[in-house]
């Protein structure tokens, strides 16, 4: 018997899924869907290239990373081995006035293949902090160099940029934020770029692109750019359902950015590390962000690890005198993390990872895009490996689902039938209804079209449904 034909649960009985549903507390989690036996907790037990396995032997086609994450595939042993030999040498350290060989060779490695003049870099535990980082610095950085009035970050509608309370305060997800308000002030909010759904210019994708970036013009205007230090954006736009930038746009927000003074955040926690099939997005989009926040692919998930690198100019008021930025993460640039980092960044050079994604992305878009025969299917888009599929009602009005056809579509049928039809991916309804694709940079046209009959499958019963 092999590892993946071998059911983790020999008696057959749920004692795992039991047990997490007595003591774990999953995140982003509706738990009454476990409760009295009405349903089962997925445990999944391994994981080996694209596919993972649950503790009854069954497999699935991780058409998500993970969580966005897992870009060199589940199962690389030399990530683990690398992980090992660190926490042998050196377990942990923190990096509060001290360093440790891995987190200074992992900083060099990525200055080397950061947008130019991005070379400083701040390690944290993940995302969300990556990006309280940035704002915290945004506002210190200006206080520090005689502007101490701007600090407001103006973000995008239904965009998500993390949960602690700065983070939350400039995602763009009301749903999200209401059940922890009062939030941190000064989140101001604009048009994302769902060219889909355009209202203005919905016939010029570029014009359309124009209107959405002046968008956040007028909103420094309407601030007042004297209290304004920071546009965040991720390159492309995740929650929603992935939306590309239009053609010129982020160009045009980095010379809105420089004529009021205001930094250009990149938030690629989920688009770096190939994702867009290159280690930063902005890098392929040839537009220089003042700051990077990142996380998720820079360990393919092997390992918690985040980051926010910054442009030269905003660490030169901290080399001298007595300025200190008095932020840290106990975890920040963690030994074995970082070990984990450089073994994964070895793999993406050795096995040409970003190039892979480039090669196949146009067979990716293709083989999604024949799922625009069915009638549900409104819209396929994005860039690289990182595609949503929104959902629609009427194909031709583009008319979408009220909120209860939406529960009963997405959380009623799609999400679990995906996940027993062999696919896990994400049914989600932050904006439109979509299905979101992200999967490890590793597959090709075999998944692909695994991908897409599994969807033109679960999909067409899905529309008997409603």
């Amino acid at each position: 018997m092999t590892t993946s034909d071998m059911s983790f649960s020999e008696s057959g009985d749920d004692t795992l899924a039991e047990r997490a549903r007595d003591r774990l507390w999953m995140h982003f989690t509706r738990h009454s869907v476990y409760e009295d036996g009405a349903g089962h907790v997925p445990i999944i037990v391994r994981g080996e290239g694209a596919r993972v396995w649950d503790d009854q032997g069954k497999s699935y086609l991780d058409g998500l990373a993970g969580l966005f994450t897992v870009q060199a595939g589940h199962g690389r042993r030399e990530i683990a081995e690398a992980m090992a030999k660190q926490a042998e040498q050196l377990a942990f350290f923190p990096l509060w006035s001290y360093a440790h060989p891995t987190a200074i060779e992992l900083a060099e490695r990525l200055a080397d293949i950061a947008p130019a003049d991005i070379n400083r870099t701040f390690f944290t535990s993940g995302g969300g902090e990556a990006v309280e980082s940035a704002w915290k610095l945004a506002k210190q950085y200006y206080k520090i160099t005689g502007k101490p009035t701007k600090h407001k970050v103006i973000s995008r509608n239904v965009a998500y940029h993390g949960t602690p309370q700065g983070a939350l305060s400039i995602t763009g997800i009301p749903a999200a934020k209401t059940a922890f308000e009062p939030l941190v002030p000064g989140g101001i909010k604009v048009p994302n770029t769902n060219f889909y759904r355009a209202t203005a210019h919905a016939d010029d994708i570029e014009a359309y692109g124009r209107w959405a970036a002046d968008r956040i013009a007028e909103a420094i205007e309407f601030e007042g750019p004297d209290s304004v230090a920071a546009v965040f954006l991720e390159p492309v736009q995740n929650s929603g359902g992935c939306f590309p930038p239009p053609p010129g746009y982020l160009q045009r927000v980095r010379e809105i950015c420089d004529e009021y003074d205001v930094l250009l955040v990149a938030d690629e926690t989920i688009c770096a590390m190939g994702r867009i099939g290159d280690y930063f997005a902005m890098n392929r989009y040839g537009v220089q962000p003042d700051i990077i926040t990142f996380a998720k692919g820079l360990t393919s998930g092997y390992s918690p690890m985040g980051a926010m690198m910054v442009h030269d100019r905003l660490f030169e008021p901290f080399k001298s005198g007595t300025t200190t930025f008095l932020h840290g993460y106990t975890w920040g640039g963690h030994p074995v993390s970082a070990a984990a980092a450089l073994a994964n960044l070895d793999i993406f050079e050795r096995e040409g990872l970003n190039a892979h994604v480039q090669a196949n992305e146009g067979a990716f878009r293709a083989t999604l895009e024949k799922l625009l025969d069915l009638p549900i299917v409104g819209d396929v888009r994005g860039a690289g490996f990182f595609y949503g599929i929104e959902l629609v009602k009427d194909k031709a009005t583009k008319e979408t689902f009220n909120d209860a056809e939406a529960e009963r579509l997405l959380r009623g049928f799609l999400s679990k039938a995906l996940f027993d039809a062999g696919l896990y991916c994400r049914a989600d309804d932050r904006g439109d209804p979509v299905i979101q694709l992200a999967p490890p940079l590793v597959i090709g046209q075999s998944e692909f079209d695994e991908i897409e009959q599994i969807l033109r499958s679960v999909l067409t019963e899905g529309m008997a449904l409603l």
